[in-house]
């Protein structure tokens, strides 16, 4: 008989492509084993006895393979450390660049990678499957208003997902908890769409995610029969990462639910200056141009940090 649990272990291990996923799934599936090793070994003796020798061949044998499991144990968790130690300089890397990052949530096989590859130009895999992608992929993202993110893609949610499993990716769904805007992408398509949303919000809330802006996104509503229901929800789209619909209202959403990091300016710069009006023109939203006798004169909403350069040329 195999429960739930070691089936969802044996498709993420039959999906684990990366040496990292591959780590995240031995050390769920030790911890999952390690306390049915006696149940492996029902069929030597298991005798107990106080004199030497009465013990059995069984005893002996489980015994030593708790020991190796368990030092397996210890040397998948020093390795996932290192993993998670990288992770977090990375992420200070992206917080010291000014970079917000979204990051992609849903239950399994909602079409999280799909609208990836569609908003992105990605190439994550995409396979109508369970737990097709389990390690994030990130891709820059340039929104409406010229300001640019980075768009992760994480491991999919499903109800009741075993907590070995959460802890072995706590790495890979520490992106949603460190993400600035989080994309609650759900199937509109299936028959659960409801229960399944409501299962990643209360997961996200057990990540420590609650309070952060989080759009559900309603994906391949091409083929959902009804979506009337759907037109109460506060700060949800209806989309299809399939044809494009609805994904110009997505992106608007999105510069609406991030925090403000962006002013608007008018600067008078020199013509000496024309490699930084041009980055200015390709990075913000050039409102007003004029050129002058004593220099060019731009009005433009640009990031924060990147004016910063600037303040001096501001009028």
């Amino acid at each position: 008989v195999v429960d739930r649990q070691e089936i969802i272990l044996d498709i993420f291990a039959d999906r684990a492509q990366t040496r990292e996923a591959v780590l995240q799934v031995e050390l769920a599936r030790c911890k999952y084993f390690l306390p049915r090793l006696t149940r492996a070994w029902s069929h030597l003796s298991r005798q107990r006895g106080g004199a030497k020798g009465t013990r059995g061949e069984g005893e002996k044998q489980i015994e030593n393979d708790r020991r190796m499991v368990k030092y397996r144990i210890g040397q998948l968790e020093e390795e996932l450390a290192a993993v998670r130690r990288q992770r977090d300089v990375q992420r200070k890397g992206r917080v010291r660049h000014a970079m917000p990052l979204a990051a992609i949530v849903g239950y399994t096989n909602a079409g999280k990678s799909s609208l990836l590859n569609t908003l992105t130009g990605a190439d994550a895999l995409v396979e109508n499957k369970l737990f097709a992608t389990l390690d994030p992929t990130t891709r820059k993202l340039v929104l409406p208003n010229k300001s640019e993110l980075l768009l992760t893609d994480t491991v999919g949610f499903v109800r009741k997902l075993p907590h070995s499993l959460v802890e072995a990716f706590k790495s890979t769904l520490e992106e949603a908890a460190s993400a600035t805007l989080i994309l609650n992408v759900c199937d509109a398509s299936s028959p659960d769409c409801a229960e399944h949303l409501e299962v990643t919000n209360r997961l996200l809330e057990e990540l420590g995610c609650k309070g952060k802006p989080i759009i559900a996104v309603f994906n391949k509503c091409d083929a959902a029969p009804d979506l009337s229901w759907l037109s109460a929800g506060l700060h949800s789209v209806k989309i299809s990462a399939l044809t494009g619909e609805g994904l110009d209202r997505l992106l608007n959403e999105m510069v609406r639910a991030l925090p403000p990091t962006r002013k608007k300016v008018t600067l008078l710069l020199p013509y000496s200056m024309g490699s930084d009006a041009a980055l200015l023109r390709e990075k913000g939203a050039l409102d007003r141009e004029e050129y002058r006798p004593d220099g060019l004169l731009m009005t433009v909403t640009a990031d924060a940090k990147l004016l910063e350069r600037y303040k001096d040329y501001i009028v």
